[in-house]
């Protein structure tokens, strides 16, 4: 059965076609851009105040989810969740500790939850944060949707493309609205390049470079004993059980950056982690948001030994229906490149960093723009002119769009395709041969072995529900 909920793959025809129900999957796209009326919701229409659950309470939650959400005044953090005890004490107090400072009065109203099905059970909560680790992202936000929450979810969608068709659809079919945390569409110099690129400041666009940081591999480390404030059944949900050792999971004593990121069977590594950042500018700047590369080439380097085993040194390449060609290596400098037929424009983070501990060198006045021509960057985009969405902070135009019911700068169906891309990727690295991928379908063609890849296998009671 095809997994595509489009009928073409180009973006005006998915934004046309998403208001049908899709002939392949039998779901109606009622979440896609459209504006509700207050009158229309009735009594589901969103307060003045949107009370938010957040679901895993770590490094990101801290650093850049839950420091984000705070900051306005119309939300409001009412309860945490965690698998760990102590991480979700830790959450409790990080949260009343915020409201207690900032109201001048001692603040103890946060809720725990050890379960988050209990926190999506609560009807004062209208939305939630998921921060969590990649391998439990569409799992928690199905579940959300279906809960009549809206969601704000961490980058990237899914651990696997199927994962995020099911997710896609569950969002569109519940009418919720979901943002995914590619915090970059959000940065101003992302979405000026990406407009330059789609007006034509440097012609005819040929090649993009995307360059990511790079994941060391490690040693061996022995099993140990699971700590007792640690729900480690649940933590691996989805994926295989395996033993427990700390730096498979996340540090026990402080919030450093945890080991899951470099093991794969929680995530692909930097290719997802860092890729569903810089593809989804990518496509941006390329006009492919809802389609994908049809032709994926490559190779990798992989640890031979250790806990750690996401993928070293690569290179890999993706032609896409236009002719143009996506190259995505760690030895390519970390940002985005976009060559054309008149000039380049680079664009990346600069000295930006969402949290203390992102793998990166924190290189002070690093320039977060360039091009070949300093003229291309100085542009002006015209009123007549091809302008992008513009939000200022992504958490905040979540909240906004959760009372608009407008859909947010970072949709879905936008993060799924973005994340899609990685994983095509990724199975490249992994299969050391070129492939060869039906965007609209999301299938590859006349390729099983590749196929088997579309989905892993699901532990019984972590299944994700309406994987196709």
């Amino acid at each position: 059965m095809p997994m595509s909920i489009s009928k073409k793959i180009d973006r005006r025809s998915f934004v046309k076609n998403s208001l049908k129900v899709s002939a392949a999957t039998g779901i109606a796209m009622t979440g896609f851009p459209t504006i509700v009326p207050a009158a229309v919701l009735g009594k589901n229409a969103p307060s003045n105040r949107i009370n938010i659950g957040a679901i895993g309470v770590g490094r990101i939650s801290r650093d850049h989810d839950m420091f984000e959400t705070l900051k306005y005044s119309h939300a409001k953090i009412m309860a945490v969740c965690d698998l760990d005890s102590k991480r979700l004490a830790d959450g409790k107090k990080y949260v009343n500790d915020y409201y207690s400072k900032s109201s001048g009065t001692a603040y103890n109203g946060v809720t725990m939850y050890n379960d988050h099905r209990e926190l999506l059970l609560n009807k004062d909560i209208d939305a939630v944060l998921i921060s969590t680790p990649d391998h439990s992202h569409a799992y928690l936000g199905i579940h959300a949707v279906e809960a009549g929450k809206d969601v704000y979810l961490q980058k990237p969608a899914s651990l696997t493309i199927a994962e995020g068709r099911a997710l896609s659809n569950a969002v569109h079919r519940t009418g919720r609205i979901l943002q995914i945390g590619s915090q970059q569409r959000s940065t101003e110099q992302f979405r000026y390049a990406a407009e330059l690129v789609r007006n034509g400041r440097i012609g005819q666009l040929k090649n993009v470079y995307v360059g990511l940081p790079g994941d060391p591999g490690g040693d061996v480390e022995p099993d140990m004993p699971v700590p007792k404030n640690l729900n480690y059944d649940a933590w691996l949900g989805s994926t295989p059980e395996v033993p427990y050792t700390e730096k498979r999971v996340h540090p026990q004593n402080d919030y450093g950056r945890p080991g899951w990121l470099r093991c794969e069977q929680f995530g692909a590594g930097m290719i997802t982690g860092w890729g569903a950042h810089h593809v989804d500018i990518a496509h941006w700047g390329m006009d492919t948001e809802y389609t994908g590369p049809v032709e994926i080439s490559g190779n990798a380097d992989f640890p031979k030994s250790g806990l750690w085993n996401v993928h070293g040194l690569f290179r890999t390449e993706g032609i896409y229906a236009n002719g143009v060609k996506m190259i995505i290596s760690n030895e390519i400098p970390n940002g985005i490149k976009f060559e054309g037929t008149e000039g380049w424009i680079f664009v990346s983070r600069g000295d930006y960093r969402a949290s203390a501990s992102d793998p990166v060198q924190n290189t002070e006045n690093a320039k977060s723009l360039t091009a070949s021509n300093e003229k291309i960057i100085k542009s002006v985009i015209g009123e007549n002119e091809i302008h992008l969405y513009k939000s200022t902070e992504q958490h905040g135009n979540w909240l906004d769009c959760i009372k608009t019911r407008v859909q947010p700068i970072s949709s879905v169906e936008v993060g799924h395709r973005s994340c899609s891309t990685c994983l095509l990727h990724h199975i490249t690295m992994k299969l050391k041969r070129k492939i060869y991928w039906d965007p609209m379908n999301e299938r590859f063609i006349k390729d099983d072995e590749a196929n088997g890849m579309l989905n892993r296998p699901h532990r019984l009671g972590y299944e994700v529900k309406g994987l196709v």
